[in-house]
């Protein structure tokens, strides 16, 4: 990087920065900071959906796939999208109604406290795994481009997520993701669009390219990339961050049309990274993959516009990692402390554990992500996607669509056993079938035999 590049990525890290010290201005309370206070409007709701989702696995990690298999990578955002459309027409009405404030809050007034905890501490493993994702997608960029070392480029996103969401909470992730969404489409839609007209055209990809594995959107196969895309829809149903944007909202309306918004924008993010990693993979074959986004920006774009451009996929991946953080520490400090440990904890003591929460959290997954955990950015996405649907979008449905109909002991054994037959299947199928179809199956089907119990219990009783 250039004097210029610099430049340029400090004016973009200069106004991130102040929007996130700023918004700690708005935050008086634990409610302010988880929730908003309900005040939101359509833009924090938005603003915190996409800050949230969009990030490193849907820039750098979709152009990393894109570059060995096209289209295929189109799966996390397109994925993204579906999944905050249903949020908006099936979910939105009952998360904005509901009393509760976390997802396991959920869980424990429809299953039992044991239920709340068994979901707390499982989810939790699937969103850990994201964050650290973030921090691999990080760790690629920066040394991509600079001569950090991958420990100082870890210190340095780490410190970078602590002042997006740490001040402000809910509010940072809002008006910090609205200026990153402006940012962000912007720069990667600009390098798409110039990809484009380096190669020639949509139509000079098609003849250099093999259709079936570049332009096909089960180039993987059918298992994999279905399972993909699977695992982001019941991913986003069940991760603590979207549904706590939703519960940020002033009114029902903005709920909703925050979730819309983003499902129309999630998609889109997507097409630049694709056609940027094509691109490299016919001009710059040897290359890591996971370089291919950044080297495009160094090699293609002028320096102080490519500076900018490098520091916004930084936020972006921040922004994830960060939003991610602000739900774990919802769930954990709601649901762990508050039960388990300080049952009487005041509003300023609960703020100040909700900080120290989102600290440890990010400094455990610096730890954990500088271990041999492999590259594919979206792979550990799609796991840590695929880990939360499998835990918990079962016994949320039948919490929210058919509730007093399953025995708590069913929806808490359908938690414990969704994730681990994930694992298993990880560690036991073909690499061709994904292995959230089977612990989906296994949740769904425990929950099947607890609404027939349920059933056959309420008949006796009536007998």
């Amino acid at each position: 990087m250039t004097a210029q590049h610099y430049i340029g990525a400090a004016m973009v890290l200069g106004i991130i920065t102040a929007m996130g010290i700023y918004s700690g201005r708005r935050v008086k309370s634990a409610s302010d900071f988880l929730s908003g206070g309900k005040k939101a409007g359509v833009g924090i709701v938005a603003g915190s959906i996409l800050g949230t989702l969009v990030g490193g696995a849907s820039t750098i990690g979709t152009a990393q796939l894109a570059f060995s298999y096209g289209f295929s990578a189109w799966w996390f955002t397109l994925g993204g999208g579906i999944g905050c459309l249903v949020l908006a027409l099936f979910f939105s009405k009952p998360f904005h109604n509901s009393p509760a404030s976390t997802l396991p809050q959920i869980f424990s007034r429809e299953y039992g406290q044991n239920a709340g905890t068994a979901a707390t501490l499982l989810t939790s493993l699937g969103s850990f795994l994201s964050i650290v994702s973030q921090i691999l997608s990080g760790v690629a960029l920066i040394t991509a481009v600079s001569r950090l070392s991958p420990f100082l480029a870890t210190l340095l996103i780490v410190v970078l997520m602590l002042v997006y969401v740490v001040f402000g909470g809910v509010w940072g992730a809002g008006y910090v993701g609205m200026a990153k969404t402006v940012l962000l489409y912007t720069a990667v839609g600009g390098c798409g669009l110039r990809a484009m007209a380096l190669q020639g055209g949509v139509g000079a990809f098609r003849a250099a390219l093999p259709a079936e594995r570049y332009f096909s959107l089960f180039a993987r196969g059918l298992a994999v990339d279905g399972g993909a895309g699977l695992s982001l829809v019941l991913g986003v149903l069940t991760t603590q961050a979207y549904i706590q944007a939703l519960m940020s909202a002033k009114s029902l309306r903005i709920s909703r049309i925050g979730a819309l918004i983003s499902a129309g924008l999630v998609p889109l993010v997507g097409i630049g990274g694709i056609f940027v990693g094509m691109y490299m993979r016919l001009n710059y074959p040897d290359i890591q993959s996971g370089t291919a986004l950044p080297r495009f920006i160094m090699e293609h774009l002028p320096p102080v516009m490519g500076g900018a451009v490098l520091a916004t996929l930084l936020v972006a991946l921040v922004g994830t990692g960060a939003g991610i953080s602000l739900g774990l520490s919802s769930m954990i400090s709601n649901d762990i402390y508050k039960v388990y440990i300080n049952k009487n904890a005041d509003d300023n003591k609960n703020l100040w554990v909700n900080r120290m929460v989102i600290g440890g959290i990010l400094a455990l997954a610096a730890v954990f992500s500088g271990g041999n955990m492999g590259s594919l950015i979206l792979g550990w996405s799609f796991l840590s996607m695929g880990l939360r649907g499998a835990v918990a979008f079962g016994p949320l449905c039948t919490a929210l669509f058919l509730p007093g109909r399953i025995p708590g002991r069913y929806a808490l054994l359908s938690m414990v056993v969704g994730p681990v037959l994930v694992l298993l299947g990880k560690l036991m199928l073909p690499a061709h079938i994904d292995p959230l179809f089977l612990g989906v199956l296994g949740n769904l089907a425990i929950l099947g035999l607890g609404l027939y119990a349920g059933q056959i219990g309420k008949d006796k009783t009536h007998l």
